[in-house]
């Protein structure tokens, strides 16, 4: 009874909380929960799940049965990848026994909406002791968005542009699940600090270091920015008050990160390349970016010509709008930033960690890309969207606070600055409202499937992903899979690991795919029985799924290979 009471009391006092939580848990599931549902067309996935959801689905079933092979490289180890969510996901698997994509799609994000909501709100209010502060902050991250849907409006005529700055906004969040989790943990990370250095115990000690620790498993930007920032603070405690129980976190929770790191990522620090401004220039010359060609063939004209005196003004603009294109309204934390740092002395270590992170997170994609898939580094300023959004909720809530303005102007400014925050999220709702997704999974290659994973254990040879034949499909969704980008679907929704698919994600954790593909398609033009044959028994090939139209030049019996499932779109085979 007493239990109830409190928690009553708790709800009546932050009801507004309570309510924007809930619709911001809503609205950010959007993004993920009709993916992987059945439809009439077969399994329906929307946005960019179709091949980032089906990625995680892959690697989650691999890890349920305890491999730590990749399952769309067989026979090679996982490298360069932050395993952490997906080892999340298989121990859920086979607690609960639902399915994988169930708990991906359907389970799992509302969830972690609500965790992102929840632990904003507390963490903030734990840190400001003030609600209105908390509620903005958590309105900010929920919603934030970037200007983009201004130039979009003025050149077409409708809201868009979520990535027209390159990164990815509020709404997006869910898309990429290790990204959420990496915030719930960072923030719980931060309140937990924040009890240790008042009353410093062993136990906080542990679950701080351990929290920080596994961040970079989780995603591996978070962990980069954490230890960043746990380090910043660290040094400036010991300057200013000659203590080091933050250097203590930072390097517990640098060793657990540095053997979680050894485990799974052996090659890592050869997937960055130094290349300064390509996010800059690329957004003034691509065509799906801000796109100002004149602008972006001038900005590399000087860059090739070492002219500084024009060249320097040219970046500092094209950096300017990156900056200002992606915050949003959530510029207005800058008001209280500088506030704060004009009495530098006096800052507490929070304050100096989440500047930390921002400043990092909008530097290091500045500088460094990825090799193989180069955009990836704008991962990076994710963390300093999110943490800005709660800077911005911290400056409006104490704005509202003590401003002295009459009632109507103050919640005149409130409304205009909401306003001009929550078009991004109409406009990239739009693409995930519409009945039918851009790919599919359909019933024909989903029985396949079913069939396939109930076979022995075994490599499965696939087709080659054919680009044109992708891209000529657009024009008709939803896709299948296979005509919608390299994903991992065979490996996914079969359990079996596949020889070569998701080229994407190969990449991005640098596996040398490429020699292998060519492997593939010399198989698939062989006229020389004896190679072809050589080729499934040195790599171990036990089973073929291809679509109807998909062949090799040899036949069927040349091969020797035995039809073991056929329908109107599949057949398997299994290699003799």
């Amino acid at each position: 009874m007493m239990l109830r009471k409190a928690l009553k009391h708790y709800l009546i006092d932050n009801l507004a909380a309570v309510i924007l939580i809930v619709f911001g848990t809503i609205t950010w599931s959007i993004t993920m929960v009709k993916s992987g549902l059945f439809y009439s067309f077969g399994l329906g996935f929307w946005g960019p799940n179709g091949h980032d959801g089906v990625w995680h689905i892959a690697m989650a079933e691999a890890l349920s049965r305890g491999s730590f092979d990749i399952p769309i490289f067989a026979g090679e180890a996982i490298k360069n990848y932050h395993v952490g969510y997906d080892a999340l996901l298989a121990v859920l698997h086979r607690i609960t026994f639902l399915p994988t994509s169930v708990l991906y799609f359907q389970i799992i994000p509302p969830i972690l909406a609500l965790l992102v909501g929840v632990a904003t709100y507390k963490f903030v209010y734990r840190w400001r002791k003030s609600r209105m502060q908390a509620f903005w902050s958590t309105f900010f991250v929920y919603f934030g968005g970037n200007f983009g849907w201004i130039v979009t409006l003025l050149r077409e005529g409708q809201l868009g542009g979520e990535s027209m700055f390159w990164s990815q906004q509020a709404i997006s969040t869910l898309i990429n699940p290790p990204f959420a989790l990496s915030i719930v943990l960072m923030l719980l990370g931060l309140m937990l600090l924040t009890k240790h250095l008042k009353r410093p115990t062993t136990k906080y000690f542990l679950f701080v270091t351990f929290l920080f620790g596994i961040l970079l498993q989780i995603k591996v930007y978070a962990g980069i920015l954490s230890l960043g920032g746990l380090l910043v603070a660290g040094i400036y405690e010991f300057l200013k008050d000659k203590k080091i129980n933050l250097l203590k976190v930072f390097g517990g929770s640098l060793l657990l990160s540095s053997l979680l790191f050894l485990l799974f990522s052996k090659s890592s620090v050869s997937l960055l390349v130094f290349q300064p401004f390509w996010f800059l220039e690329t957004m003034m010359g691509f065509s799906d970016r801000f796109y100002w060609p004149r602008f972006a063939e001038a900005m590399v004209n000087y860059k090739l010509a070492g002219n500084l005196i024009k060249g320097i003004p040219a970046y500092t603009v094209a950096f300017f709008i990156f900056i200002i294109g992606n915050l949003g309204t959530r510029l207005v934390k800058d008001i209280w930033i500088f506030r704060k740092l004009r009495d530098f002395k006096n800052l507490y270590f929070i304050e100096i960690f989440i500047f930390s992170v921002i400043a990092a997170g909008i530097v290091l994609p500045m500088v460094f890309l990825q090799k193989g898939t180069p955009w990836n580094t704008i991962q990076f300023i994710y963390y300093s969207l999110t943490f800005s959004g709660i800077l911005a909720g911290v400056w409006l809530g104490e704005f509202i606070e003590k401003s002295r303005l009459n009632t109507t102007l103050l919640y005149g400014i409130v409304v205009v600055i909401a306003l001009l925050t929550i078009p991004t999220t109409i406009g990239t709702l739009r693409h995930y409202l519409p009945r039918r997704p851009p790919a599919k999974l359909s019933y024909q290659e989903l029985g396949a499937l079913k069939f396939l994973s109930n076979q022995p254990r075994g490599i499965v040879l696939t087709y080659p992903f054919d680009k044109d034949a992708a891209d000529a499909a657009v024009a008709n969704p939803p896709r299948p899979l296979y005509l919608y980008e390299s994903t991992a679907y065979v490996s996914a929704f079969s359990g079996q690991p596949v020889y070569l698919e998701d080229e994407v994600n190969l990449d991005i954790t640098g596996y040398d795919w490429g020699a292998r593909r060519e492997k593939v398609e010399e198989f698939l033009e062989a006229r020389d029985q004896g190679l072809a044959k050589k080729f499934l028994k040195d790599n171990n090939i036990s089973y073929i799924y291809w679509i109807k139209d998909q062949r090799a030049a040899l036949s069927e019996s040349e091969l020797e290979i035995e039809k073991i499932f056929e329908n109107k779109e599949v057949d398997i085979f299994r290699v003799n």
